[in-house]
């Protein structure tokens, strides 16, 4: 029975696993719940949680078997699948998206490449050509995609959504900084780079505002009576 996950739980997962595979190319055969979350970044207790959903609970005193654990999750997010990608939108980001190895190494290929810019098509990146947008359906439906990367302009991205949900792509990754609107069955996942570093300059501005000196009081304000 496929588990029922809590969302937070599965946005997690990758990053465990991404530890697990850092264990276990170091020699490591168990880990325990403190060294796991450690290295993924999370507290032990939420890891532990987590894990649990899984039906893992490690071993007292031993810990996790690095190895089952890979299993489990991989499993769970069906990496045990090969999944191909199509990419849309050949510009800068597009290119560092089709160069990048990183898929590979955990499950997915870059099956096609397309862009509505005709000064792009035909260019050739590492094995793949870059299409028209117009051959999208016909290459989705031979290659068995379904994962579609829209790194397009957010003009562009409402198009080419309608485009890749018509040719059956039902899991959408949107690097464009807008807002999809998709039929129900179709999940989005939204990378927001610009957005991301808005954060960072809340924290940013936090630090600066808490390490000011405290204003001193004028001179005959008294502190009592």
């Amino acid at each position: 029975m496929f588990p029922d996950l809590p969302e937070a739980t599965v946005a997690r997962l990758p990053e465990y696993l991404r530890a697990l595979h850092g264990l276990a190319q170091d020699g490591h055969d168990t880990v325990s719940s403190e060294g796991l979350a450690t290295a993924a970044g999370v507290n032990s207790a939420k890891l532990r949680k987590d894990l649990s959903h899984l039906g893992s609970y490690g071993t007292r005193g031993v810990g996790y078997d690095v190895a089952l654990l890979i299993t489990q999750i991989e499993a769970v997010l069906g990496l045990t699948k090969h999944r191909k990608v199509a990419l849309v939108g050949i510009g800068n980001l597009g290119h560092a998206l089709a160069g990048y190895g990183g898929f590979a190494s955990r499950g997915f290929s870059v099956a096609a490449l397309f862009d509505a810019e005709r000064s792009q098509i035909g260019e050739r990146i590492g094995t793949l050509v870059v299409r028209h947008i117009d051959e999208l359906a016909e290459v989705v439906a031979a290659e068995g995609i379904s994962i579609g990367v829209i790194a397009t302009p957010a003009r562009a991205a409402q198009q080419v959504a309608d485009q890749l949900v018509g040719a059956g792509v039902t899991s959408i990754l949107n690097f464009a900084p807008c807002v999809l609107n998709v039929p129900s069955g179709v999940d989005v996942r939204k990378v927001d780079l610009a957005v991301e570093m808005q954060i960072l300059s809340f924290h940013e501005h936090r630090k600066a505002l808490t390490a000011l000196p405290a204003p001193e009081q004028p001179a005959g304000e008294a502190t009592g009576s």
